[in-house]
């Protein structure tokens, strides 16, 4: 079973022989090898490219581990290289190289060869890129497998659907599997065997124990503001231990850095600035998130907000949590500050939209609740809540649109509406 990854082809295509180093990076088995390897490859075969033409090169299987030295490598690519017609490398989690800038721009220089590169960790991949390369890397973020991709593939309809896609997420390998236990042993088994693994020897982090109760703490909280500080208060009071506010820092960092989770700061809407404290954090993969908690806490609200927070990311949208500053009248009559947030403000170019991500709408609590923090913006960017369920989008008497989990998530063009 193939599914189909357009989204992500589409960039490639687009990307070809533009004379950059196109670096492919986003968490590990989230597809990146089988869309360059598979996809991207016979994209180019059905275009007239000559298979010999095409040079494969996989970094992190043993057949090719003499090639991770980059002056070997560079030799072996340029006896593949047999005439002046143009090349495209393929080079598979580059990060098991050392050095691998200096083989990179040693291809640069060459006219006829095409280079796209994978990776699962950004911090060396990005800012080495920015800083080595000199504006020549072109990179392309993979995600798991949006709900809509998931959906392409999935044999049942939407309720049933958007349940698993909820507990077991997007992981390609996940989905292949047909019993619930296979998807849920696999992922149990992937987040400390391969993810933390890689966290801890890639960053030689020594407390590992610590990181792991750190990464349980995260997970628990997904959707909730928290802080260093805040943990490291957790972590004296709660567990009699000294973890250092720097550690969890520097930790937290190393964990969005392998994309297991992403960071949203939370932005002053009026005041047009961003809030230094309490980040909000978010699992690039819902199942992994759900596997680390031994699938305990199915919180439906916090997940689906989450779900929408990787949504915008795969559309290409910078998210952030956004705050509203109002002042109200207590019991007392006495005029108070409070602060009021709207769940993402996604930014796209001049495009902003504001988004409330609401399980429930049903109480007349739910909606003040959700709706007020709207009412405060004072621009005229489009208001959304995202509701669970099937609803085709409306507009309420406000001029604010409601639309159902379904409808955003399998039309690209959604917030359009």
């Amino acid at each position: 079973m193939e599914i189909k990854r357009d989204n992500y082809l589409n960039q490639l295509v687009m990307r070809k022989d533009n004379g950059m180093i196109k670096v492919i990076t986003g968490i590990r088995r989230c597809g990146k090898s089988f869309l360059l390897f598979k996809i991207f490859k016979r994209y180019l075969l059905e275009n007239g490219i000559d298979s010999e033409h095409i040079i494969e090169i996989a970094l992190d299987g043993i057949e090719n581990e003499e090639l991770r030295d980059p002056r070997i490598c560079y030799k072996h690519i340029k006896t593949m290289m047999k005439d002046e017609q143009k090349y495209y490398l393929f080079l598979d989690e580059v990060q098991f190289m050392p050095r691998f800038e200096e083989m990179l721009n040693s291809l640069l220089r060459m006219d006829n060869i095409d280079v796209y590169v994978t990776g699962s960790n950004s911090k060396f991949l990005s800012s080495d890129i920015v800083t080595e390369f000199r504006g020549r890397g072109d990179e392309v973020r993979i995600y798991p497998l949006s709900f809509a991709e998931f959906y392409s593939v999935y044999q049942g309809d939407y309720d049933e659907a958007w349940d698993e896609y909820m507990i077991y997420g997007g992981l390609p390998q996940v989905v292949q599997f047909k019993e619930e236990r296979q998807k849920a042993e696999y992922l149990k088994n992937m987040f400390p065997n391969v993810y933390l693994k890689d966290v801890v020897e890639r960053n030689k982090v020594q407390n590992v124990d610590e990181l792991g109760t750190l990464v349980d703490i995260l997970a628990s909280a997904i959707g909730a503001p928290t802080n260093p500080t805040k943990i490291s208060n957790t972590f004296a009071s709660e567990r009699q231990s000294s973890y250092s506010n720097r550690t969890i820092s520097n930790h937290i960092n190393y964990l969005a850095e392998a994309f297991l989770i992403s960071k949203a700061s939370r932005y002053d809407i009026k005041g047009r600035k961003y809030i230094g404290a309490n980040l909000k954090y978010y699992f690039t993969d819902t199942g992994l998130r759900n596997a680390r908690l031994n699938f305990r806490q199915q919180e439906p609200t916090h997940i689906m907000e989450n779900i929408v927070y990787n949504e915008l990311l795969v559309r290409g949208y910078n998210v952030d949590v956004g705050m509203v500053d109002v002042y109200d009248k207590n019991k007392e009559g006495k005029r108070v500050h409070k602060q009021l947030e709207v769940d993402f403000v996604a930014n796209q170019g001049s495009q902003r939209y504001y988004i409330q991500v609401a399980y429930d709408m049903t109480s007349e609590e739910k909606q003040i609740q959700e709706l007020n923090s709207l009412r405060s913006i004072p621009d005229s960017f489009k208001k959304i809540i995202i509701i669970n369920g099937t609803k085709k989008p409306w507009r309420n008497d406000e001029g604010f649109v409601i639309m159902g989990m379904k409808y955003f998530l399998l039309n690209a063009n959604s917030l359009e509406f």
